[in-house]
């Protein structure tokens, strides 16, 4: 199992760095994540609310990972590296991280009296990824390459139609929660859920080469066939016992606009009955009252949002 963040983790807001509680409460989020076994987690815009040198300083000792493949400072230079490789059961995988593109340079942190002012930028998203899973595939050789993607979502979709080395795009930026994983040109698009609310899990079969397929696809385009063939079932009767010619012409036209369905439905899932030696399945875990929590973490989060308290 591998374990990974697609970032905005760390803050409430943008503009909650002001808060009592942020820096606790970022300081408590990133810990736990690294004690959990998070690999990685990619620099996302909420994550930098108290700056580069705080995410920095609150990962020295960690395991954990902070990526992004575009964050440089004032002179170009990266502030945290690109990517990660790392085995799991046997699959070498590679994960990239991107933060989102900024049109000029920008603070790097809140300004500290007598010292300079660092500064940061965000560089085009999709060369950056492109160039960094290319090299991933080329010099190491990975088996998988995930961009953990906390840019906006038409970015990701980009990102995911434009970079040919790229399997999957988990994003996060505007807080869209759960979905179904969306293929585009190259790689697929994961929602991993929002503020913590929901548990992500992506299984992966890895027994050949090419694309991966979705095998939630396949059943749903069954259900869906399901459906069209009972409508196609009550048109056929209903036009059976029609008995007027507007009434037959209509009924006609709702089978025959069926039938093309059906045959196109028919064509998707005989077109897949070759098995794929690559596949995904996405699933979630919804983290309510039903999921136990931990109690030793439990009191760490009442030290910082007491019980009764707005926050809690």
């Amino acid at each position: 199992m591998l374990v990974l963040d697609a970032g905005n983790a760390l803050f409430k807001s943008r503009d909650s760095g002001e808060a009592p509680d942020a820096k606790a409460r970022a300081e408590l989020l990133l810990s736990q994540m690294d004690a959990q076994g998070t690999a990685a987690m990619a620099v996302g815009e909420r994550d930098l609310v108290l700056g580069v040198d705080f995410l920095k300083k609150g990962t020295k000792k960690a395991k954990m990972k902070l990526l992004s493949a575009n964050l440089v400072d004032g002179e170009g230079k990266p502030y945290f590296p690109a990517s990660l490789v790392t085995d799991v059961g046997g699959v070498k995988v590679g994960v990239v991280g991107v933060s989102p593109a900024t049109e000029a340079p920008r603070p790097a942190g809140p300004p500290v009296k007598g010292k300079p002012q660092p500064m940061m930028r965000g560089l085009p998203v999709q060369p950056a990824v492109a160039a960094e899973a290319r090299r991933l595939r080329e010099q190491d050789k990975v088996d998988v390459v995930v961009v953990l993607a906390a840019v906006p979502y038409d970015e990701a979709l980009r990102v995911a139609a434009q970079a040919e080395n790229v399997d999957f795009v988990v994003q996060s930026h505007e807080g869209r929660g759960v979905g179904i994983a969306q293929r585009q040109a190259f790689a697929t698009v994961v929602p991993p859920g929002d503020r913590g609310r929901q548990l992500a899990r992506l299984e992966l079969t890895l027994d050949g080469p090419g694309r991966f397929v979705d095998i939630s696809e396949r059943e749903r385009t069954r259900q869906n066939l399901g459906i069209v063939e009972a409508n196609l079932a009550k048109a056929r009767e209903k036009l059976a016992s029609a008995t007027d010619d507007a009434s037959k012409q209509s009924y006609t036209q709702a089978v025959s606009s069926l039938e093309a369905r059906q045959a196109a439905l028919k064509k998707v899932l005989e077109g897949g009955a070759t098995s794929s030696g690559r596949t995904h399945l996405l699933s979630y875990t919804q983290l309510g009252a039903e999921v136990p929590g931990d109690p030793a973490v439990q009191k760490l989060v009442e030290r910082i949002e007491p019980p009764g308290s707005a926050a809690h």
